[in-house]
């Protein structure tokens, strides 16, 4: 397997550094001026509701009041909208952060009482009779300062609720893009075992016809293998293409194989001209063919068929390699080697649980059947 794939596997903290500057920095400004804005206009039209209760909207006095009232809350919410973003351990919710911010609530409370009081919104006409006590007492009514801690934690859980809400999708939108670059590095690592595999197989069958003279043979296997390479390397990501153009790739494979096996191999493909614009994952059928091959065909005394077939079945397309060769004695273990294995997570990995993959010997041979969503392309 490539290193440089298994090292994008094995490291993904090469790839999340890429996830976390590719567009959470850009979009953390818009939200906070979205915050900002909906507390601005959360503050004022409760303030207009207030003037509104107490007289009307175009009454100064209570106009004044309403936004007084309410603005000293929409001050203290855009601090807590500020805040939670730069240290959102603040926001918390443990033992130790509910007991500080019931004592800030208190405070802030009565700092608010106050100044309402010292702006003459509560009893006008204390300050002309009223003793230094009395005044304490009529702010600080038990009712009212209630209500001052009580909105301060409605606005406190409010923005903690919506921040960690934030926070979490944030979390989920990163850990779906790095499962994707991760799969998308593993399928790589698999098509680079698939493509090596397959071609040292090839080199040796050239190398042996060398040997014993056969060039011309030779010459011809180079043609095929070099037309599949050239199919191989267009293919910068995995990526799922026309079964049109898999299938070159198969008798391009085949080709190559015809000149191993001489007079022992015979090919059958039927392909219904419905499912020749499907698409099926890249490098899909070679591995399938040549696990028929090499433990089938090879096997074989006398001449050996390999069959493949693909048609569309409603909203299926289904992939058919059957061989006559040796059977359950030829594949030992129905579904393991690299071909099948590695076929079956690549499956995995674009279908998930919508794809059907079987392996198992069929008469005096073995058969691979695979039914895939049909996708045309």
């Amino acid at each position: 397997m490539n290193s440089n794939a298994v090292a994008a596997i094995a490291t993904p903290g090469k790839i999340a550094p890429q996830i976390e500057s590719s567009g959470s920095t850009g979009s953390t400004p818009r939200i906070h001026l979205f915050g900002f804005a909906v507390i601005a206009f959360t503050s004022l039209a409760l303030a207009l509701a207030t003037a509104s209760e107490c007289q009307s909207v175009l009454h100064l006095p209570s106009l004044y009041y309403g936004l007084v009232l309410w603005a000293w809350w929409g001050f203290i919410a855009g601090a807590l909208w500020t805040t939670g973003f730069r240290k959102p351990l603040i926001l918390g919710f443990s033992p130790v952060a509910i007991a500080v911010h019931m004592a800030i609530g208190a405070l802030l409370g009565a700092v608010h009482l106050l100044l309402l009081g010292g702006l003459g919104f509560i009893n006008a006409d204390w300050r002309a009779h009223a003793t230094a006590r009395a005044v304490w007492t009529s702010l600080m009514n038990i009712n009212r300062f209630g209500i001052e801690i009580l909105v301060y934690g409605f606005v406190l859980g409010m923005i903690g609720i919506v921040q960690f809400q934030m926070r979490a999708q944030r979390e989920a939108m990163k850990s779906i893009e790095l499962q994707k670059q991760l799969s998308e590095a593993q399928l790589r690592a698999l098509q680079m075992q698939l493509e090596p595999h397959f071609l040292f197989n090839t080199l040796n069958a050239i190398t042996t016809l060398v040997e014993l003279g056969r060039q011309q043979q030779a010459a011809e296997m180079l043609g095929h293998l070099n037309a599949i390479l050239k199919s191989t390397l267009k293919r910068t990501t995995p990526e799922k293409v026309p079964l049109s153009q898999e299938l070159e790739v198969v008798e391009n494979y085949l080709a190559i194989e015809q000149v191993r096996f001489a007079d022992r191999l015979r090919i059958e493909i039927k392909v219904e001209p419905a499912a020749l614009d499907s698409l099926v994952p890249c490098f899909l059928l070679q591995p399938i063919v040549e696990n028929a091959i090499r433990h089938g065909i090879a096997h074989c005394e006398s001449d050996g068929l390999v069959e493949a077939t693909a048609r569309r079945d409603g909203n299926l397309l289904r992939l058919e390699v059957r061989d006559t060769g040796a059977g359950r004695n030829g594949h030992a273990k129905p579904g393991n080697g690299i071909g099948l294995k590695n076929t079956r997570e690549r499956l995995a990995h674009f279908y998930q649980d919508g794809y059907v993959m079987k392996a198992q010997p069929s008469g005096s041979g073995f058969e691979v059947a695979i039914a895939i969503p049909y996708e045309r392309s």
